[in-house]
């Protein structure tokens, strides 16, 4: 074997190690992605006093508690999808803070399971919601959760409350 074959056997060799290290990378990194924005709306549900649950910007938009709900309950239908299981009870008529926050949490467990259960056979198979792959939907809920997390900041700060993410990248004094 020439000297120019060998590298390209070693190459070929390289590459083929390379994609079977990653085949499973996008799905622990999505897990990377989603777990802040998780952890964030989970401390912004607990950190948002109960007084404020009914708050209201504006007539035409949710209450604080009911953006929360409504995180929990998308979660909990993306997640489940992305499973392949069946859509948990919906919390959006939830309206105590603990209730709230638990049904959150619960949903993010979900998520969580969801996330380490993809394999490649199981990412790609297709889920009632919008023709999705399961895999798409748990991206489709990663992209909804940092967007809802955004609209809860403002909730926060119109309270004079600091968001989470914002706090833990304040400078420590």
């Amino acid at each position: 074997m020439t000297r120019h074959a060998k590298i390209v056997l070693a190459a070929a060799s390289f590459a083929g190690v390379l994609c079977a290290q990653t085949a499973g990378s996008r799905y622990a990194d999505l897990k990377k992605l989603y777990t802040p924005v998780k952890e964030n709306l989970q401390k912004m549900a607990e950190q948002m006093p109960e007084e404020n649950y009914s708050f209201r910007p504006t007539p035409d938009m949710r209450t604080f508690g009911e953006l929360m709900a409504h995180v929990a309950d998308v979660q909990g239908s993306l997640c489940a999808a992305g499973m392949g299981t069946k859509k948990p009870p919906s919390p959006a008529s939830l309206t105590a803070k603990k209730d709230v926050v638990a049904a959150l949490k619960a949903s993010s467990e979900l998520c969580d399971a969801a996330l380490d259960a993809l394999t490649d056979a199981t990412a790609v198979q297709i889920t009632p919601v919008r023709g999705l792959s399961r895999l798409g939907v748990l991206e489709f809920n990663y992209g909804h959760s940092e967007e809802e997390y955004g609209y809860g900041s403002v909730y926060m700060r119109l309270k004079s409350q600091v968001p989470p993410s914002t706090a833990a990248a304040a400078p420590h004094k």
